[in-house]
């Protein structure tokens, strides 16, 4: 992996409460900025912070976010988060449409299932919310192993967007990787 890892005290934390909603034991989450100028110092990772503090607003346990150069790096730093056993991940940056963007391949890689439903989600709230370009994002979601993986678009707005959307089935999501039942009706 390329440019600098954020990690420890100051770039972990937990909401009130110290877990997502309905899911025991905390969800350790990992948040991976896909740049290459901010990984090269070019530039300061502007949506890797919206990222960490809406994961903990989530109720997650937040590492990162780390700082990676687009393409190998990338697929590096998820083969590494599901040795480290995240619950999820989640990218920001490299699903546009420049030859550089490169995110959603290196994704598919480690990718075992696609939950293509989180990705199309994604989208419409982007174009919901007035951004006509969010349909032209290729970012994809599925599980690696027991790794729910997400990536998002690279903007501070996208970030937001996105995260609308996954924070409302994250826990169910997760408690469903570790072998939760669906909810019964009373």
């Amino acid at each position: 992996m390329t440019g600098p890892a954020v990690s420890g005290p100051e770039a972990s934390g937990v909401a009130a409460g110290g877990t997502a909603a309905g899911v025991s034991g905390a969800v350790r989450a990992l948040a991976i900025t896909v740049s290459n100028r901010a990984s090269a110092g070019v530039y300061a990772d502007k949506s890797g912070p919206v990222l960490v503090e809406l994961l903990r607003g989530a109720g997650c346990m937040v590492d990162g976010p780390l700082v990676v150069a687009d393409g190998e790096p990338v697929e590096a730093a998820l083969r590494a988060a599901i040795a480290g056993e995240y619950d999820v991940v989640v990218t920001t940056g490299g699903t546009g449409l420049t030859p550089g963007d490169r995110t959603p391949e290196m994704t598919r890689r480690v990718l075992d299932r696609e939950i293509p439903g989180i990705a199309e989600a994604i989208r419409s709230a982007g174009a919901a919310a007035g951004v006509a370009s969010a349909i032209l994002s290729r970012g994809l979601a599925g599980l690696a192993g027991r790794v729910l993986i997400v990536n998002l678009p690279g903007s501070s707005g996208g970030v937001r967007d996105g995260m609308g959307v996954l924070a409302g089935v994250l826990s169910h999501a997760v408690d469903q990787i570790r072998g939760g039942d669906h909810p019964r009706p009373a």
